[in-house]
């Protein structure tokens, strides 16, 4: 049972409203992440505001969801898992690489999302040096831990209010 109440569109804000209009055009409805952050404007709208910077990150979808999922496995979200299973789909992973990247195998941008979430961002030296070695220089670094941080907000919202998945569920 949900713990934090998605609210209705017409219940919602009205500072709130126009960005669920927009998530809702663009992703043809509005899914509970949204109308639970809606309870307040101020993380909704930083949510969304670091959501877009995220989207012009130099990640290709499918890194970003790979971050996705691996963060969203670590912290054990599956209003998260849902969502980014179907997305990660979209951005061309099939169901072995969504596999992989959930349990932070599929490559070094898994390696490195998943290490960083149950570290707290406390990686070592020889963590951090592997990362590099496996490819990733110091700005795709530091994108990876921006999209780690965008995924704990929502991981963390959806389990502590409980969100109902509104996403097809996981097979798995």
């Amino acid at each position: 049972m949900t713990r934090i109440t998605a609210l209705p569109l017409d219940q919602a804000p009205a500072s709130t409203r126009p960005t669920l209009e927009s998530v809702q055009k663009a992703l043809g409805f509005v899914p509970n992440l949204f109308k639970t952050l809606a309870h307040s404007p101020a993380a909704l709208n930083g949510y969304m505001a670091l959501s877009q910077a995220m989207a012009r990150s130099a990640l290709s979808a499918a890194e970003k969801e790979t971050v996705a999922l691996a963060t969203s496995q670590a912290n054990g979200c599956d209003y998260c898992l849902a969502a980014h299973t179907q997305f990660a789909g979209k951005a061309g992973l099939d169901a072995g690489q969504i596999r992989a990247a959930r349990d932070g195998e599929l490559n070094a941008v898994a390696v490195f999302a998943r290490q960083v979430t149950e570290s707290r961002g406390r990686v070592t030296d020889d963590q951090l040096a592997a990362a590099r070695v496996a490819g990733l220089d110091d700005a795709k670094i530091v994108e990876i831990i921006a999209q780690v941080a965008v995924m704990t907000l929502t991981n963390y919202l959806n389990n502590v209010a409980s969100t109902e998945v509104d996403f097809p569920p996981l097979a798995d």
